[in-house]
């Protein structure tokens, strides 16, 4: 079952206009379903296969000459034969080309380091991050329950064939580490490696303390962040930065750690249904992550920035998220209750009477159903959080 992406659209667009479209994002969150469905008559190449990663590899002159007749290739998992890319910016300025080679990589941080130094004026980078919200709704697949959303995640395999989410993910998670991570970082231990991710899912939500992750994993602050850097870098984990406005109030300058995928998470904490997260002592943090992720989906499919923040001072008051528009601030809370209450615009209030904005320029995002429109703010359901009229203006100029 092929589930639409929005961001199809804006590839298309881009392979017009660049000789190169490069398309990140984490391992089976669709890039190669996507590719092969908008560019069907491009030969695909998968780096991964043994004999096409040694031919490029070691004649990437003669690897490259061979494609010279097709209509345009697609070359999947481009960070395998990083110094490939040397040889396909010779090609790309000999040719001319629009859209002709569309490169897809799972690892962010290596693909960029290359690129950076070999194909910059001549790519188009995009991220495309699991399913969103709105994608599965779409399709007629968002489950009812947001539990069941929490707990099944958003990669496209465990809604397009309804694949048991603990049996895919606890796969995910292995070959992940056995994979990915050893291609980036000789890591020996990769029994300590799995206990630090255990560690990262129990703090979901909260600031980023290096020295409690280290020490409740026995390993030094230095090597924390550079874990953190390779789950960020593979598309783990983000790092939600503190707004730097700070309304002359001493502000908290550390960032707060997410998952861009909820079923990751709840794999990590030993959830083992959505029934466990009725009650879970984290299902607020986990919810706010799948918000932020969501929100972060929106923007990359548009082609916009993240421009995501959030705010918090020292004497504790905090908004979830501050979404940065060109010149405009704009508050979300995120609340996992199913039920409105009026404390959930506490914070917002705060944060509009010291922004000196609009009172009602502000939204709760809740796990409940209806919509609210009060005068401390907006009240939306996560079912509905594409409809935040400050992202459709947004998402008007992509």
């Amino acid at each position: 079952m092929f589930i639409e992406r929005k961001i199809a659209p804006r590839l298309k667009k881009l392979s017009t206009q660049f000789p190169v479209l490069g398309i990140l994002g984490p391992r089976q969150s669709g890039k190669t379903t996507i590719v092969k469905t908008l560019f069907p008559s491009y030969k695909y190449l998968n780096l991964e296969e043994l004999d096409t990663r040694r031919f490029a590899g070691e004649d990437p002159r003669r690897f490259l000459k061979a494609l010279e007749g097709e209509e345009g290739v697609i070359l999947d998992e481009i960070q395998r034969v990083p110094d490939l890319l040397s040889y396909i910016q010779v090609h790309v300025d000999e040719w001319q080309k629009p859209g002709f080679f569309i490169l897809t990589g799972s690892e962010n941080i290596l693909l960029n380091h290359h690129i950076g130094q070999t194909l910059a004026g001549r790519i188009a980078l995009v991220t495309l991050l699991p399913l969103s919200l709105d994608e599965l709704q779409s399709a007629s697949l968002l489950p009812m329950k947001m539990e069941e959303v929490l707990f099944r995640g958003f990669y496209p395999s465990l809604h397009a064939k309804k694949i048991d989410p603990q049996e895919w993910i606890q796969s995910y998670i292995q070959t992940y580490i056995e994979r990915d991570i050893r291609n980036l970082k000789q890591i020996t231990d990769l029994s300590l490696f799995q206990k630090f991710l255990h560690l990262c899912a129990g703090r979901v939500g909260q600031l980023l303390d290096l020295t409690s992750i280290g020490n409740d994993c026995g390993i030094s602050a230095h090597t924390v962040r550079a874990w953190l850097s390779l789950l960020e870098a593979t598309y783990v984990i983000f790092l939600l930065q503190p707004h730097h406005k700070n309304f002359n109030k001493r502000i908290i300058k550390t960032p707060k750690l997410y998952f861009y995928d909820s079923a990751i998470a709840c794999h990590l904490l030993s959830i083992q249904s959505p029934q466990d997260l009725m009650t879970h002592y984290l299902r607020g943090g986990l919810f706010e992550s799948m918000i932020l992720s969501d929100l972060l989906k929106q923007r990359f499919n548009a082609g916009l920035l993240p421009n995501l923040y959030f705010w918090r001072d020292k004497s504790g008051h905090e908004v979830d998220c501050i979404l940065e528009h060109g010149k405009g601030l704009v508050p979300i809370e995120i609340k996992s209750s199913e039920t409105i209450n009026s404390d959930f615009f506490t914070a917002l209030t705060k944060w509009n009477q010291l922004a000196e904005n609009d009172a009602s320029n502000g939204y709760v995002v809740y796990g409940g159903k209806e919509k609210q429109i009060r005068s401390q703010g907006i009240a939306v359901s996560w079912r509905d959080l594409q409809s935040l009229p400050i992202l459709e203006r947004n998402l008007q100029n992509p």
